[in-house]
């Protein structure tokens, strides 16, 4: 496996789009696939924010990626950048995917200066996030969906 920018790779954007909106779809109801789609294409340059990572196999297939964003979603701008979007396709989870793609997504945002990257999930998600060493920040309600922020520091790892 080798993670790299989705610039890189755009032929990936439209599979990515579409796992996304299954994947998430429900914190943010009127999301479309082309909405997901635009916004991935928009991610058109490395090492900066907004930007996207992806996992390849030896073949180049996706096996998943995570974005790096400024804003993640409109009720809670106050917390900036994001991690956001991790996805690890179901036949490829289980094998360090996830772990790898944060390990890499908090580096760079290091390396760009930032001191502290948000990012928001559900209760299960956030026990697996708290393990790479992501601390709580905040809890709350994004529409129907009680929600963790979690946090951690990016300098450390850069």
């Amino acid at each position: 496996m080798r993670i790299d920018w989705l610039s890189a790779h755009p032929r990936h954007a439209a599979a990515l789009a579409r796992a996304h909106v299954a994947a998430f779809g429900a914190l943010l109801p009127d999301w479309t696939v082309a909405e997901a789609l635009a916004e991935l294409r928009s991610h058109d340059r490395p090492a900066t924010i907004p930007s996207t990572l992806v996992a390849l196999d030896g073949g180049g297939g996706w096996l998943g990626s995570v974005s790096l964003l400024a804003e993640d979603h409109p009720d809670i701008p106050q917390y900036s950048p994001w991690l956001a979007s991790l996805y690890v396709r179901p036949e490829a989870r289980g094998r360090g995917v996830g772990r790898a793609l944060v390990a890499r997504a908090v580096a760079e945002a290091g390396a760009l200066g930032t001191r502290t990257l948000y990012l928001y999930c559900a209760s299960d998600m956030a026990v697996w996030y708290r393990g790479l060493g992501w601390r709580e920040h905040e809890v709350l309600r994004l529409g129907p969906l009680l929600v963790h922020v979690l946090a951690t520091d990016c300098l450390e790892h850069a």
